[in-house]
């Protein structure tokens, strides 16, 4: 039944909605299917696999948020203390408001955000392509969106009172940074001996080696002509902090071994990273009666186009959690989520399924490479 499932990837490939794909998927026993359709870079023979170095962005996210966790089991970070217990300066952001001409109009926040509200993206704090209040701040105040790696990224206000409403932000850079004082390692540290080498991933890292740049997959954008065409665009080489929100390139192959982790409730194989009772609550909804938005208006077209993803979701620790299931396609209860250049994962702990795809493009949830997603979900579900 793979077949079917190359047919997927071949087929996007073929009409131009995507550059090149490569996707992978795991049953608790392991690889069920690997295959790929390309070429690592448009105009070039080389061909995309499940090696390729791509940029995981947001997939980041949940490695950061397991290092918190790890570290919640640890005893030294409590998930429920306001954030400046562990980060001091958290306490100055204030509440953005709108604005007075193009003076930001600021309010002090009505809460002190935890550290689960960084987990859950219930903070208050935003992101400039699905909020368009902070993508006006950054212009009016001359501060540089996350990707640029300054540490001014840290100075963003909130869009919303903490515990308020589910908004999209940087969380988990600050969460990213609230490990390194709970641990006393840095991130890239922290993450190398506790998540990744555990793991075997030996692929997934901050910055690639000029090896490893040579088998990376380059973001592609649409030229004039309607065409693809790979571009240098890439985050901060040098930058000012490692981002716990987007930060880490990695391989399909090595991506899968930490959702096998978390389909296994926290282990592969000899190496445990979480007890299953944690694991088990990263899947269940940490956000109460508050929802996870049907429908996200872009704020930044050329970054993303909005997200619909319909009623009925809610967000565990982590994790977007699907509360019905669509027939052919993961049960509810799932855990997914995604990284800006359309690279997507899901964990079905009820079927014992894992996959994952990924290009590397931009804008974000572009509908064709969506309905490519869609498509090889169900193919994948087809076959098992």
């Amino acid at each position: 039944m793979s077949a079917a499932i190359d047919h997927v990837l071949a087929r996007a490939v073929e009409a131009g909605d995507v550059p090149n794909v490569a996707a992978i998927a795991a049953d608790r026993d392991g690889l069920v299917y690997e295959g790929a359709a390309g070429p690592r870079a448009v105009g070039q023979d080389d061909p995309i696999g499940p090696d390729s170095m791509l940029r995981i962005a947001s997939m980041t996210k949940m490695v950061a948020t397991v290092a918190a966790l790890q570290q919640s089991e640890r005893g030294n970070l409590e998930l429920d203390a306001p954030v400046d217990n562990y980060l001091p300066e958290f306490a100055d952001l204030h509440v953005l408001e709108g604005f007075d001409g193009d003076t930001p109009k600021l309010r002090p926040a009505g809460a002190r955000a935890t550290v689960r509200q960084l987990i859950t993206h219930t903070s208050g704090l935003s992101y400039w392509f699905w909020n368009s209040d902070i993508k006006r701040w950054g212009e009016v105040t001359d501060t540089p969106t996350v990707l640029a790696g300054q540490s001014s990224t840290f100075t963003a206000p909130l869009v919303a009172d903490p515990g308020t409403r589910w908004e999209y932000g940087v969380n988990t850079d600050w969460l990213g940074r609230v490990v390194e004082a709970a641990s006393g390692q840095s991130l890239d540290a922290y993450l190398d001996a506790n998540v990744l080498g555990p793991l075997g991933m030996h692929h997934t890292t901050f910055l690639m080696t000029e090896e490893q740049r040579a088998n990376s997959v380059p973001v592609h954008l649409r030229g004039e002509d309607g065409e693809w065409v790979a571009t240098d665009v890439d985050w901060n080489q040098e930058p000012d902090w490692w981002s716990g929100g987007h930060g880490l390139y990695s391989t399909p192959r090595d991506y899968l071994a930490f959702q096998r982790m978390l389909l296994g409730g926290g282990a592969l194989g000899d190496a445990r990273i979480l007890e299953r009772t944690t694991v088990d609550a990263a899947f269940t909804n940490q956000i109460g009666s508050l929802d996870f938005p049907a429908s996200i208006s872009t704020a930044d077209p050329q970054t993303t186009f909005g997200f619909d993803a319909g009623p009925g979701n809610k967000w565990g620790l982590g994790l977007l959690l699907n509360t019905v299931q669509e027939p052919g396609k993961r049960a509810a209860g799932s855990g997914a989520w995604a990284g800006i250049f359309n690279t997507h994962f899901w964990v079905d702990p009820s079927s014992g399924v894992t996959g994952a795809i990924y290009t590397q493009f931009l804008p974000f949830v572009e509908p064709r490479a969506m309905k490519m997603y869609a498509d090889f979900e169900q193919a994948l579900y087809a076959s098992l």
